[in-house]
């Protein structure tokens, strides 16, 4: 799994490559904040908060992380073994 999962997000670039919802794929912009369950993302037509459940993302074009797999705070899934 990518190395940039255990890092934080905040200020990086995240692309969505793939979601049970279609019309999120290919949404792209910077992380403004993370909770639990939901990324806050600053993108060309405002910011949208994403559910983390219900995608696939990369962070800086690396590695697809699975959302649902990284249901945590941030802080929390820093220090996570994955």
């Amino acid at each position: 799994m990518s190395r940039m999962i255990n890092l934080p997000w905040i200020s990086h670039t995240l692309s969505v490559v793939n979601s049970d919802d279609p019309t999120l794929i290919g949404v792209s912009g910077t992380v403004l904040d993370e909770t639990k369950k939901t990324i806050l993302v600053r993108t060309e037509s405002g910011d949208l908060t994403l559910a983390k459940e219900v995608i696939t993302f990369t962070i800086d074009s690396g590695e697809a992380i699975e959302g649902s797999r990284v249901t945590q705070r941030a802080e929390d899934r820093i220090g996570r073994r994955y």
